[in-house]
């Protein structure tokens, strides 16, 4: 069924599977009072109460308020919450923004799950604002009390995290916060922990993953990456620990400790005369947004005097929709000053190619799961290949991420994908190995490539 439509339809008849307490007996508080919201949590949870708590999501809303507009969307929510304090009969908050908080006393989590599937059901369906129908779908998160959480903070943390779960199943959706999570929630905490140290004490490893020119027949680039060894936890890499920086204010630090350890490497490789195209990094778009971000690069670079394009900045596709005009400028920026900017998970589809190619980026790069399908999707094949000419008419690097077999290798080949990085190549390396790659050419770089291949036989 499409978006939106003007023909009106009566609501399907369905069988209820859990009738509504008492409505007269319940009180319901202003839909926007997040402070009474979390008075309520509280009050539940350090009380010898039991129950369910559940978090309704309500996603892609921006793209339906630049549809419909501010008002439709303003009543569309209105008549959501009064909805779900027809149906659940329990407590419902109007939390933060497109977010409902529903209290379920003295319910079990079979009765929760059950009113959960009712409420997908619902969503299934369109909703009416005067004669314009739309279509909304969600995540729920269901978490259970005692147990989890002892305060209101908490809980929304632990509901927080079964929504993201939701969502990698989908649309209208839900899932429950149980012990499989719990588990990684203390992960996360015990990583948070430990995170400000590690950087501070220097236990934070660095190393590269090297980048092969098909072109030049040999390594020109390098991407930098972290990991730190943490008790009870184990290794763990920056693409676990960032977003939790992220979450926990410390990404500012981690980021410019990354950006510091780059330049170093930088400025050790162009001291020694070693010909190399860039050192990238991931960048969080957190950092990038925040006021001072230009200014601090232009301090890096002048203070390892980094020559032009020899550091690059890997942002992730969705920043082309972030805000995107003091995006915009900034990028220009960065880029008359030199940097090198790489869009990273090109072609996930989360971003218009209209919008990307507006961007002042150098070098377009094709994310792992992109990859992956050359080998494993035929019909992805041709939309590949048309990327990739698509990306050299417009005069911008291509660079494939993950490749892994000579199947995919011969694939980029044929497209005209030089630039290639991935275990096929070789693994993650420490930086004197990776100073020692990128000097490397001819018979040289192929005695070294084949013993490399022999040990990892």
């Amino acid at each position: 069924m499409g978006l939106f439509g003007n023909k009106e339809r009566p609501a399907r008849e369905k069988k209820e599977k859990h009738q509504p307490q008492n409505l007269a007996q319940q009180e319901y508080n202003h839909p926007r009072d997040t402070n009474s919201c979390q008075s309520q949590m509280d009050a539940q949870l350090t009380r010898n109460n039991r129950g369910v708590v559940l978090k309704l999501y309500i996603e892609n809303f921006k793209r339906m308020n630049d549809l419909f507009g501010f008002e439709y969307c303003d009543e569309l929510l209105e008549m959501i919450f009064d909805y779900l304090k027809q149906r659940t009969g329990c407590m419902v908050f109007r939390y933060v923004g497109v977010e409902f908080i529903i209290i379920m006393k003295n319910q079990g989590l079979r009765e929760a799950s059950q009113m959960a599937e009712l409420l997908i059901e619902r969503f299934n369906e369109n909703w009416a604002i005067g004669n314009t129908e739309c279509i909304c779908s969600v995540q729920i998160a269901l978490c259970t009390y005692p147990g989890y959480a002892s305060n209101a903070a908490e809980m929304l943390k632990c509901l927080d995290m079964a929504t993201a779960q939701a969502a990698e199943m989908g649309s209208n959706q839900y899932a429950v916060y149980d012990k499989a999570l719990h588990t990684q929630n203390l992960r996360k905490k015990a990583i948070a922990r430990y995170l400000s140290t590690a950087i501070a004490n220097g236990e934070v490893e660095i190393c590269f993953r090297p980048t092969y020119n098909r072109e030049e027949k040999r390594f020109t680039r390098a991407e930098l990456l972290m990991r730190v060894f943490i008790k009870d936890v184990g290794m763990v890499g920056s693409s676990e620990f960032l977003p939790i920086a992220e979450d926990t204010g410390q990404v500012r630090l981690v980021e410019y400790y990354a950006l510091n350890k780059a330049a170093e490497m930088i400025s050790r490789l162009t001291k020694a005369g070693i010909a190399f195209e860039s050192i990238a990094l991931p960048i969080s778009s957190m950092l990038l947004l925040q006021g001072d971000f230009q200014q601090e690069m232009s301090k890096l670079i002048q203070q390892y005097q980094i020559p032009p394009k020899k550091l690059a900045i890997e942002l992730e596709e969705y920043v082309a929709d972030t805000a995107r005009s003091n995006v915009m400028v900034l990028l220009k920026n960065l880029s008359w000053m030199g940097v090198e900017l790489i869009l990273n998970n090109f072609g996930s589809g989360s971003t218009g190619l209209g919008q990307v190619f507006e961007l002042p980026i150098d070098t377009l790069k094709f994310g792992r799961m992109f990859i992956w399908q050359l080998e494993n999707n035929p019909k992805s094949a041709p939309v590949n290949a048309g990327l990739v000419q698509i990306a050299k008419m417009m005069k911008k690097n291509v660079l494939a991420d993950g490749v892994e077999t000579k199947g995919q290798k011969d694939f980029l080949d044929r497209f005209g994908c030089h630039l290639q990085q991935g275990p096929y190549y070789t693994s993650v390396l420490p930086e004197k190995e990776v100073a020692s790659l990128l000097s490397l050419s001819g018979d040289g770089l192929k005695r070294e490539m084949q013993e490399r291949r022999a040990n990892r036989r």
